[in-house]
């Protein structure tokens, strides 16, 4: 049986990571080494770093930071945030990363999907898809940091990237991010049950049971959190023991 990941999430502006509430009201949360370093050494199974105003400014993603993180940890890192060529993931692979993060360029783009996955392989092509529901458009795909909804539905979309090579999604809901009201279960199914690739349910963790229910539940492959671990309301070590009592397979 496949273990379950936890993976907390490191979002940056301006080399500090910070975390919002659906999307907005951004507060400072630490250093990203002494917190990805922390991480590591609580047993975190993965970490993501998203660089969230890299593609809103227009720049490419802290690969000095990017380095740095990777020299103080052993566990598999993500990067994200301002990727939109085949150059921009070497020089990032080349800083330390396991995996990049692509969003908005692949919606802009979807052939990048395609070349980043035989250069360098599916098993590296995370695409993160942020989602948002309405009564009018349902659950929508949204570019730029979730601030232009796109024409994409989100089920088909996770379809087409993972035709495309990828290899993971990160799905995160607009609606619940920042909440603590609980994972979006219902499009993490739909998404888990649509594609053949591990899905990573993103927004509105907040407690124990809100994991062992994106597992149960959603059928997510991993969860993912941010503020909930920043600022040291929930610690992976019981959080672990909390999902393997329920039965949940996870990493010691």
């Amino acid at each position: 049986m496949l273990t379950k990941r936890i993976i907390p999430c490191l979002d940056i502006k301006n080399g500090r990571t910070v975390k919002g509430v659906r999307f907005e009201n951004i507060r400072d949360a630490g250093d990203p080494v002494e917190l990805a370093k922390w991480y590591a050494e609580q047993g975190a199974d993965e970490l993501v770093f998203l660089d969230i105003t890299a593609t809103n400014e227009e720049r490419k993603t802290f690969a000095e930071l990017v380095r740095d993180i990777a020299r103080h940890i052993d566990i598999p890192f993500t990067v994200g945030g301002g990727i939109s060529a085949v150059a921009d993931v070497e020089v990032l692979l080349m800083a330390g990363a396991d995996k990049v993060s692509i969003n908005s360029a692949a919606i802009r783009n979807p052939q990048l999907i395609e070349d980043l996955a035989k250069r360098f392989g599916s098993q590296c092509v995370t695409v993160a898809v942020d989602t948002k529901y309405t009564e009018v458009t349902g659950w929508k795909v949204y570019a730029r940091a979730g601030t232009v909804e796109t024409e994409h539905t989100t089920v088909d979309w996770t379809r087409q990237v993972v035709d495309l090579g990828a290899g993971e999604i990160l799905l995160t809901s607009m609606n619940n991010d920042g909440t603590k009201a609980g994972f979006a279960l219902d499009i993490t199914r739909s998404v888990s049950e649509a594609v053949a690739v591990p899905v990573v349910a993103s927004g509105g963790a907040g407690t124990m049971q809100h994991f062992a229910d994106a597992f149960q539940i959603a059928h997510a492959d991993a969860a993912l959190a941010a503020s909930l671990f920043h600022f040291r309301e929930l610690s992976i070590p019981d959080l672990k023991q909390f999902l393997k009592a329920e039965g949940i397979a996870v990493r010691y």
